[in-house]
């Protein structure tokens, strides 16, 4: 028996047609199956139509990939009204004979009456078609209104001919149709015809919409195999990856001040490493948003971008509030060097959060993320997912060596209520937590190191100090003689 030479099929690229969606190309590794059909199914209103036009626009204005939409319900002059508002200019790209629309009338009581029904007609009018713009990608919308009644067997033998018409044509075809009872498809049979099917599902949980997207199948490539959360915006659709990208996250030596001396002189005189996780824990009222701005405002100064999202205070509370610590935040807004996301936790959930910030990071570019606080976000989701998310987010951000500094309302307290909570804190890479302390009839502020991964680190528990001129630690002090120690003690490695 001949061997199988390895290192040729190992080289062989399945070709690909890009749909410029972002994140969708990421899970299918590069794109739909090219000169292929691809099946997407749904319910009513999870996106079906608007996936399958983005298609479309985004292989004229990407690719030069001329497209046919053939629409079996929604009638053409009121599709590009529809798709306008998501920033689809249809009606220039009909101009210029890069896109064909056509509505497709079913007449139902001509079919009863003859009893016949085959599809050499759609064939006709979708090669005409396909010949007059020199299509390369095609959508047909919707497939249940084209077979909608018919014999079983009829279906069987018109689904096979239509796919396979498809392919001699060489375009790369969407088709769309609802999801079905007992099988994936109303009929059950298109599901094995089709190349690639992706199913869109638009569910409420908590009365929070989540739109998600699972592929079924992918004849001839690897995939990913999860759901992914997805949203549709006045831009179209943004997919959000589930996928792990550890392996290629990078390990800087580098520092970034805290934008706070005393804290840096904690951490090994130098501060945080670039591009790790910093969690900066405690009650209400500790101090958490000082902190965390106080480290917007070092980077900003350093001329650095810095977005900021809140999900407790409005931004120009925030600016307002750190005024009086000393913290101008406004010039460096208004300079662009720090940007302001700001969202009700109620608004969605929390993975859309992050679709919706992962957007922002990818125009603006900045050096430092900060959420405040994390913890209104977890109300929003299961206790079971919240790790798992942060650890995508997180994984995500690393990879473009991006810091990122939670603060949250976690105490030692708090983790033996809550199992998440552990698990949020032993994900970062330096854990600091913000205490109250009464002593001697005086509640004052205490600041403690709990880890920070790969540096020394003090593991002296400082007095925490908001002063007009922003935030100082010393130590806390009950004698002279414990005054007199802590000055002889040095930092200790974790």
């Amino acid at each position: 028996m001949p061997k199988t030479n390895k290192s040729n099929s190992s080289n062989f690229i399945f070709p690909k047609s890009q749909t410029g969606i972002q994140g969708l190309d990421d899970i299918t590794t590069g794109g739909l199956p090219k000169n292929r059909p691809t099946l997407i199914l749904g319910n009513t209103g999870c996106g079906k139509t608007i996936m399958a036009m983005e298609f479309l626009v985004n292989g004229i204005t990407m690719f030069d990939e001329p497209a046919v939409f053939m629409a079996f319900e929604e009638k053409t002059d009121e599709l590009v009204i529809n798709v306008k508002s998501l920033g689809f200019d249809v009606d220039t790209h009909i101009a210029e004979n890069k896109i064909y629309l056509e509505h497709v009338q079913i007449d139902r009581d001509e079919i009863i009456e003859t009893g016949n029904y085959d599809l050499e007609g759609l064939f006709v009018r979708l090669g005409h078609a396909i010949d007059k713009v020199k299509a390369k990608r095609v959508v047909l919308d919707s497939l249940d209104t084209l077979f909608y009644g018919l014999d079983y067997k009829i279906l069987r033998s018109e689904f096979k001919r239509l796919f396979s018409w498809l392919k001699e044509k060489k375009v790369s075809a969407i088709i769309t149709a609802e999801i079905g009872d007992k099988y994936l498809t109303r009929h059950g049979l298109e599901e094995y015809v089709a190349d690639c099917v992706i199913i869109l599902d638009n569910r409420v949980s908590n009365q929070i919409t989540t739109r998600r997207l699972r592929i079924i199948k992918y004849r001839g490539s690897i995939h990913g195999n999860n759901e992914y959360p997805f949203i549709i915006d006045e831009k179209g659709i943004t997919v959000f990856p589930i996928i792990s990208e550890a392996l290629q996250q990078k390990s800087s030596l580098k520092r970034i001040s805290s934008g706070i001396t005393d804290l840096d002189e904690m951490l090994d005189n130098k501060g945080y490493f670039v591009g790790s996780s910093i969690l900066i824990s405690g009650t209400a009222g500790t101090g958490k948003t000082s902190i965390a701005s106080s480290f917007a405002h070092s980077v900003c100064k350093a001329e650095k971008r810095t977005l900021y999202c809140a999900f407790e205070e409005a931004p120009n509370q925030v600016i307002r509030n750190m005024e009086s610590i000393g913290l101008d935040l406004d010039s460096f807004v208004k300079s662009g060097m720090l940007t302001f996301y700001y969202s009700r936790p109620t608004l969605q959930n929390l993975e859309l959060h992050f679709i919706a910030i992962k957007k922002i990071i990818t125009q603006i570019k900045p050096s430092v993320v900060i959420l405040d606080p994390i913890t209104n976000l977890m109300t929003e989701g299961a206790n079971s997912d919240i790790r798992s998310m942060l650890t995508r987010f997180v994984d995500f951000l690393k990879t473009q060596e991006i810091t990122v500094m939670f603060t949250a309302a976690i105490t030692i307290g708090s983790i033996e209520r809550n199992p998440s909570d552990e698990g949020i804190s032993s994900m970062v890479d330096t854990w600091m937590m913000l205490q109250d302390i009464e002593a001697e009839e005086k509640r004052f502020r205490s600041l403690s190191i709990m880890k920070s991964r790969g540096m020394p680190h003090s593991k002296f528990v400082k007095e925490f100090n908001i002063t007009d001129n922003g935030i100082t630690l010393s130590p806390i002090i009950r004698n002279q003689k414990e005054a007199s120690d802590d000055s002889k003690r040095s930092t200790n490695r974790e």
